[in-house]
């Protein structure tokens, strides 16, 4: 107890407590971060800006589709009218072509259109406008134009058109109405943006806030576990998304650390309460000897007698630690393919002495063929494994009886059993009985640990198998299962 008290205290000092401001990142427990480095408002400012987003180019592409539309229409009707004007010069001449805006403009057919006709000098010779645009210097390509129509002032859309003997035909559309259309347009997405901006702003709000809502359930609950309630758990909304999916999975986390925790305690008073005996008795005969021991023989046997309860204890942990190692998983790196028909003719060979020593009789069954017994694993584990479960049956069977160890073949797996008509395992127990240092009623009165069984399970874990106990009727049947090939291993509980 000195030793390991001052390996602990050495322990302590080289690695001392960190302050709780010390964690990482800088927080302190118990303080919630400002509101820029909060994952909520970055989660809502995100959700709100994608909206926003969103609808300012939604916005933006209706707006230039709608306005592309106005000029489109009245580029083509532009081009519609000057095409019939074309076909007029080309059937009269000057005159029909005057003739024809003449008259249109006299009968008003089209409020909107201006029309203008210059000569080689660029004199008017018939329009609505009272002069040719000097800007206007290439055909075909439209130019805007202030006009005043009516006392009104306007802005209008205007084209030239070449025609033979350098006359020229100036055709254009007055685009007041689709100027006001437009901005119309352009008013309605404007306060769609606003208001698309308000409901961002708003929808940010509820995203954030179920967002605090949610990350405080876990929050409070880690916060009360790490203040000692150990019971407490998180809240499930009961909706089934990702949020309970997160949930349910780090309560599980939280009943295996419970579980595991239950387990140190256990084994720390298992360890405490089976050790001491021995310790106590070696103490005990080794002061009896130094007190009472009249000869050199005597003290020498109160000496082996002791060295021999010491030796229990280092067996013991030495198989705690074996356990350990095989629960961290560390040896699977060098798992191979291993046929099991030697294994267990070699513990066949090993184990018939000592069955025959208490009256048994160790029978085999088993396939020998090569590869008919291959798994995928460790060679040196599993024959331990076998080995504690053949020792415990002939340790619990009575004399003149039997032990079986058999093996059969599945398409997926290798079942091997030890069958043994000893006083078994009640089935209240069969629960427990892979738990360190868990020993029943039937076994209390005989030597071991009770570590045989859980080393058992650990390797079967190890490999992705699993470790029955059944009734033989009498006496105990216990089936270790192995996969054939490689498997994930299974999380002890």
């Amino acid at each position: 107890m000195t030793a390991a008290t001052t390996a602990i205290d050495r322990a302590a000092a080289a690695d001392p407590p960190r302050p709780p401001h010390a964690a990482a990142g800088g927080a302190r427990r118990g303080t919630h971060p400002s509101w820029l480095r909060s994952a909520s408002f970055r989660f809502a400012l995100v959700y709100a800006l994608l909206l926003a987003l969103s609808a300012s180019a939604l916005c933006v592409f209706l707006w230039w589709a709608t306005a592309g539309l106005l000029d489109r229409q009245t580029e083509a009707a532009i081009r519609a009218d000057a095409q019939g004007l074309s076909e007029r010069w080309t059937e009269g001449g000057l005159p029909a072509l005057l003739l024809t805006i003449d008259d249109r403009l006299a009968q008003n057919v089209d409020d909107d259109a201006i029309y203008l006709v210059v000569g080689p000098s660029m004199r008017r010779l018939a329009g609505n406008l009272p002069i040719w645009p000097s800007f206007v210097t290439e055909a075909n390509v439209p130019y805007p134009l202030d006009v005043t129509r009516a006392g009104v002032p306007s802005r209008a859309r205007v084209e030239r058109f070449d025609l033979p003997g350098d006359f020229h035909l100036l055709v254009g559309r007055d685009a007041r109405v689709r100027a006001q259309l437009r901005g119309l347009l352009t008013d309605a997405l404007l306060w769609s943006l606003i208001v698309v901006a308000a409901m961002a702003s708003a929808g940010a709000l509820l995203v954030r806030s179920l967002f605090r809502r949610t990350l405080a359930n876990v929050s409070d609950t880690a916060a009360a576990i790490a203040g000692g309630d150990f019971t407490r758990r998180v809240r499930l909304s009961g909706r089934g998304d990702e949020f309970d999916q997160l949930a349910d999975t780090i309560n599980e986390m939280l009943d295996r650390i419970g579980r595991l925790m239950e387990g140190v305690r256990a084994v720390s008073n298992a360890i405490a309460h089976d050790l001491r005996t021995p310790i106590t008795r070696a103490r005990t005969r080794l002061e009896d000897a130094t007190l009472h021991a009249a000869t050199e023989a005597e003290l020498r046997c109160a000496i082996d007698r002791a060295t021999a309860d010491l030796d229990g204890i280092v067996a013991v942990f030495q198989a705690l630690l074996r356990i350990a190692e095989i629960e961290a998983g560390s040896r699977r790196a060098a798992f191979a393919r291993v046929d099991l028909s030697p294994v267990l003719v070699d513990l066949a060979d090993l184990y018939a002495a000592a069955a025959e020593e208490r009256g048994l009789a160790l029978l085999t069954e088993y396939p020998t063929q090569p590869g008919a017994l291959a798994v995928y694993g460790d060679r040196g584990m599993v024959q331990q494994a076998l080995a504690n479960l053949i020792d415990n049956a002939i340790k619990f069977s009575p004399p003149g009886g039997t032990v079986t160890l058999a093996a059969h073949a599945q398409p997926e797996r290798v079942d091997m059993l030890v069958i043994d008509h000893g006083p078994g395992i009640p089935p209240a127990d069969r629960g427990r009985a892979t738990e360190r240092f868990f020993r029943g009623e039937t076994a209390r009165h005989t030597p071991g640990a009770g570590l045989g069984l859980a080393l058992v399970q650990a390797v079967a874990q190890l490999h992705g198998g699993t470790l029955l106990l059944e009734d033989a009727g009498p006496g105990l049947r216990a089936v270790l299962s192995l996969p054939r090939h490689g498997a994930q291993a299974t999380v002890p509980v």
